[in-house]
């Protein structure tokens, strides 16, 4: 809603804004320092996107392109000032006014959902200007677009709406004044800005400059000298970190740049720098974050993460053209010397250049991960975050799948809980003479996979299988049939050839053949066919797929996702050692022997993580046979 006051507007925020402004306001009260942190990137932003603009329009750039800080202790007011792009009237009400990610509103209503620090939380949603309101109980940002004659005021209380009035402004670019609340007077202090600048944004690729303390001075004979006129000093580095070769970083200057990118509360695990000479020249500053963000798994033609430089001018956020999907994970800074400054993201898409330059990036990231791996409690907490994210580099990434797969991490029979870390290499250093494959079981969770019937002869013979239990397991796995010259087998697939013992080599009597024949007559519709399993020992039943097929737990996590599954009925094994099996066998009654037989059915596909058709069929069926029994 529009309503006018004078020359100024009134404007309604968004209802999510309203909710981020809140959030802010009352979340962040123990963070209340990052304001300025997050205006000064704004402000760097600006500056790098008006150089940009330049290179096609020299005339956009004039005087220095800088940052100002300045304060006023007395009205309690803190002013931060830039001579970058700016803004027109309408780019101010999209880009302040609203928000345009559109997953905001469904982040926000999860929120509460989630047993997770608020603070965490909007440090993953990235506060930006919003972050104004912590301290201030009314902002005015004063903007003029370079190449424009407009200039616009646009002030608000950050309570529930804002105004905008057409202003004079003498140059381009944003200044921003805070007033602040009471209790927060103390940021209007020269030593406090400074040191926060020194904290946050010491290498923030342009100068920020706040005025320079004076002091009176005496002459030879006492008299006081009045104190010259305060000019304005430099008070950050101001040089880009990723230019500065790595032994002249300290560990304090990475974390606080990889903030300063990132818009995260947390510090990184562990990052890489690294400046490339030869055919091409570049400089790359890699991190990985502690924690996963909440928007990991976001379109992946939105998602940031890699800011490309030329030369040190910003061109674009590029992470999808730097870095394939499966390394959305990792954020950072890559600054080329050989790309031209006019390139476009449509030509970086066929640009050989960046080509070179991604193919060395994954590899520089894989070889990062495969260093760290050798450090189990780095690499556990980055494969709890983000392991499953990389498992999508087996499918996406055919010429760096080895590399990948040496990365991976399992839970295995070997452990005794559900602790994902044992490497495939791990793995075969363990395979006992003459096992050739790697055996695996995929399941819809730790439990199921770790209680399966399908394990027990592999306990029995003491076979490590890896137990994989997480969603993305069993898609992985259809796309990747080998390692080191060792064949992957599913033991929930296939016939296996785990070299059994004489007894278990038998063929089945021929009353055995019979019964087998007429549990299959029964299932028909279930199952395609019923065989003597060779691989239970304490289960009545189980089910097999066929070695190419869709294990039964990924098929009803498709169907429920509204996929159509083709009709692929399993095979259903019994173990006729076993006590029950034995029992049906000598069942004379056609519909209890009907009923027993869909009975192992059922039992097997709920082990395998099935759905039952008709649940209270089945319980009602098993009463009826306990009941039998007891008579």
């Amino acid at each position: 809603m529009t309503t006018m006051t004078n020359t100024a507007e009134k404007f309604e925020f968004q209802a999510e804004v309203n909710q981020v402004l809140d959030l802010v306001i009352h979340s962040l009260y123990s963070n209340k320092e990052i304001f300025l942190r997050e205006l000064i990137s704004n402000a760097s932003d600006a500056c790098d996107k008006l150089r940009f603009e330049a290179i096609k329009n020299p005339e956009l750039l004039g005087d220095e392109l800088a940052i100002q800080v300045e304060f006023d202790a007395e009205a309690k007011t803190i002013t931060i000032t830039d001579n970058g792009i700016g803004m027109t009237r309408d780019e101010v009400i999209s880009n302040i006014g609203t928000i345009a990610n559109s997953g905001t509103k469904k982040y926000l209503q999860s929120i509460a959902k989630k047993d997770r620090d608020e603070a965490n939380l909007i440090g993953q949603f990235g506060v930006g200007f919003y972050a104004s309101f912590i301290v201030a109980e009314q902002v005015e940002l004063r903007t003029r677009k370079a190449g424009e004659k407009e200039a616009v005021s646009w002030k608000s209380d950050g309570k529930n709406d804002f105004t905008l009035e057409p202003i004079d402004k003498a140059g381009h670019g944003t200044e921003i004044i805070l007033h602040l609340r009471e209790e927060e007077a103390e940021f209007a202090d020269n030593y406090r800005l400074r040191s926060l600048i020194k904290k946050y944004s010491e290498h923030v690729a342009f100068p920020i400059k706040m005025l320079e303390v004076t002091y009176p001075e005496k002459d030879d004979e006492g008299n006081e000298i009045p104190a010259k006129t305060p000019e304005y000093e430099v008070v950050n580095d101001a040089t880009a970190l990723w230019k500065k070769a790595p032994a002249d970083v300290s560990e304090d200057d990475y974390q606080a740049f990889y903030k300063q990118i990132s818009n995260d509360f947390n510090e990184a695990a562990f990052w890489s720098h690294n400046h490339i000479e030869g055919t091409q020249s570049y400089s790359n500053l890699l991190y990985v974050p502690s924690k996963s963000p909440f928007n990991m798994f976001q379109n992946p033609e939105d998602r940031e993460g890699l800011k490309l430089f030329i030369k040190r001018v910003f061109i674009m956020d590029a992470a999808k053209e730097l870095l394939p999907n499966y390394l959305r994970f990792v954020k950072g800074v890559v600054d080329s010397n050989d790309l031209p400054l006019n390139v476009s993201r449509e030509l970086l898409q066929d640009n050989p250049l960046l080509q070179k330059i991604k193919s060395g990036l994954v590899k520089r990231v894989l070889g990062m991960l495969k260093k760290k791996s050798l450090d189990n409690d780095v690499y556990g907490n980055f494969w709890q975050e983000f392991g499953d994210t990389l498992k999508e580099g087996v499918v996406e990434d055919f010429g760096n799948r080895d590399a990948v797969l040496k990365l991976l991490r399992f839970a295995s029979t070997q452990n005794e809980d559900a602790t994902e870390n044992v490497s495939l290499d791990d793995y075969i250093s363990r395979m006992q003479d003459p096992q050739d494959k790697i055996y695996y079981i995929t399941g819809e969770s730790y439990s199921a996979v770790k209680n399966s019937p399908h394990l027990e002869l592999f306990k029995k013979k003491g076979v490590e299988v890896l137990l994989m239990h997480s969603r993305i397991d069993e898609w992985m796995m259809g796309h990747v049939q080998e390692y080191d010259g060792k064949k992957f087998q599913s033991v929930a697939k296939g016939k296996l050839d785990l070299g059994q013992d004489e007894e278990s080599e038998k063929e089945p009597s021929e009353a055995d053949k019979s019964f087998l024949e007429k549990v299959q007559k029964h299932l028909k519709d279930h199952v395609s066919e019923v065989t003597a399993s060779t691989r239970l020992v304490d289960s009545a039943s189980c089910l097999v797929m066929d070695e190419h097929a869709m294990a039964i737990h990924m098929q009803k996590l498709m169907e429920q996702a509204g996929q159509a599954m083709p009709g692929q009925l399993p095979a259903l094994e019994l173990n006729l050692d076993h006590p029950l099996v034995q029992h049906i066998e000598h069942i004379d009654n056609e519909d209890q022997f009907k009923q027993w037989s869909e009975l192992l059915f059922e039992q097997a596909l709920l082990a395998e993580g099935g759905q039952l058709k008709n649940p209270a069929d089945h319980v009602s069926k098993m009463n009826r046979l306990m009941l039998d029994i007891l008579k």
